[in-house]
């Protein structure tokens, strides 16, 4: 796996007593964008929380940059340069958009600033002043994508970004990752609108039951339609 800027091996994870990856294998190379794909309970949000040791017991091997962290507890991963956007969102409602920006603390250099991140998202510019709770789940999703942004993070876990958007956010949204792959920032994307992801991911890997079962790259996406739709029902 050389080269690799993130490699995940033989990745076991549990909850309590469930055992939910049964040995989870990829990589993704600096500036590449790779997907998780795969029905609901097939293990991707799980693999991305296994990475961050937010899962019980885990156990296998994650290198990130060439560090092992699967054994590291959660602070310490993220100052390798991880950061998470969970399907949640994880606003703090009661402050407003720009003290929410302002909270992370940075895990490394080259965090975008906040008026970098404004001109990325001119709808959090416009509602800086806003309550967390006053905002669109569009501009909640902006948010909590533009937090981690500031941290310095250089691989990017995004979780189901686009679910329950209007069409022109997940437009927006789109281009706001185009412009942060161009920037050199690493992306995994766990996303259930396969329309959404498949013109902006270099390569897929399609999950079940706790394993990769397929990994297709981008150039093959045509020829291997029918087995994506088999597994994913596209």
């Amino acid at each position: 796996m050389s080269g690799a800027l993130l490699s995940v091996s033989n990745l076991q994870a549990w909850y309590g007593e469930s055992h939910i990856l049964h040995g989870v294998d990829f990589e993704i190379k600096r500036g590449e964008l790779i997907t998780l794909l795969g029905r609901n309970g097939a293990g991707r949000t799980t693999t991305l929380k296994a990475m961050l040791g937010l899962t019980g017991k885990r156990s296998g091997s994650i290198k990130i940059d060439g560090v092992e962290a699967v054994n590291l507890p959660t602070h310490k991963i993220a100052r390798l340069g991880l950061g998470y956007c969970p399907e949640e969102r994880g606003i703090f409602s009661s402050l407003s958009c720009e003290e929410n920006l302002l909270l992370p603390p940075a895990v490394g250099e080259g965090g975008m600033s906040v008026d970098e991140i404004y001109a990325m998202f001119p709808n959090l510019k416009e509602r800086r002043s806003s309550q967390g709770t006053r905002l669109s789940g569009g501009e909640q999703q902006m948010l909590a994508m533009a937090r981690i942004l500031r941290t310095g993070a250089k691989i990017l876990l995004l979780d189901e970004i686009t679910e329950g958007l209007a069409p022109v956010i997940v437009q927006t949204l789109g281009r706001v990752i185009r412009e942060l792959k161009a920037k050199g920032l690493t992306i995994i994307m766990v996303e259930q609108n396969f329309r959404f992801a498949a013109p902006l991911a270099d390569r897929h890997y399609v999950m079940e039951h706790g394993k990769i079962a397929a990994v297709v790259e981008k150039q093959d996406l045509a020829a291997k339609a029918d087995m994506l739709h088999e597994y994913l029902g596209v």
